[in-house]
């Protein structure tokens, strides 16, 4: 009986590593579809945001039913509070990359984004696959290790949003509200991507260690 509790608890594991990829592959295309105004991938990632819901709902069924049949104790219970709460990390980071196709997709045939800022999201959209790739690698090892890294992994983004509001706030800024306005958004799904890597290894960490940080990641 126990072997298959944690046979469950292993699998629960390795769907939120799926899911991570899951989400990793939406961000990847959905960045492709606002740099190239690429209508056809945007309704993809848009669609595809349906299977990253289904699979928090499935993954917090079983959480619940594990709580309810097996009432665990110590570091089980933990292990099973940090999967309910890493699934909810994970599915608002697959929100946030349909919000940016939705962006796209709103404003196909045009580019939302101008030229000047598009060095800007095609880094963005590097450091995202970055953070889920080693976020998928944190929550599939337990790697406390990595999961510090993505606290410094983070600064870059952090830094391309700062970038982003000093364009958008100079003077030399062409492209009036409605960009501006589009630019803002853009830059904060990206932004609160990251801060949600970081949460989940900040979930991590504490899964492992013990040590819970002071202050978590909201979501918006």
């Amino acid at each position: 009986m126990r072997d298959s509790y944690h046979e469950e608890l292993d699998d629960i594991n390795a769907c939120l590593v799926g899911m991570a990829n899951a989400v990793g592959s939406q961000m990847s295309t959905a960045t492709t579809a606002l740099l190239d105004a690429d209508v056809e991938l945007a309704d993809r990632v848009i669609a595809g945001d349906e299977a990253i819901d289904a699979t928090r709902e499935s993954i917090e069924q079983r959480t619940f039913t594990l709580l309810a049949r097996q009432q665990p104790v110590a570091g089980d219970l933990r292990t099973i509070t940090t999967a309910m709460r890493i699934v909810s990390d994970l599915e608002r980071m697959g929100d946030l990359a349909a919000h940016i196709a939705k962006v796209a997709r709103m404003r196909f045939p045009d580019h939302a984004v101008p030229q000047e800022v598009r060095p800007s999201f095609l880094e963005a959209g590097n450091v995202a696959e970055l953070l889920i790739t080693k976020t998928a690698t944190v929550i599939a090892k337990s790697d406390v290790a990595a999961a510090e890294e993505l606290e410094t992994d983070d600064d870059a983004m952090d830094r391309i949003h700062s970038g982003l509001f000093r364009q958008l706030l100079s003077d030399e800024w062409p492209h009036g509200i409605e960009s501006a306005i589009d630019i803002t958004l853009l830059g904060r799904y990206y932004e609160r991507f990251a801060d949600h890597a970081v949460s989940v290894a900040r979930r991590v960490r504490y899964l492992v260690t013990g040590e819970r940080y002071v202050t978590e990641v909201t979501t918006q």
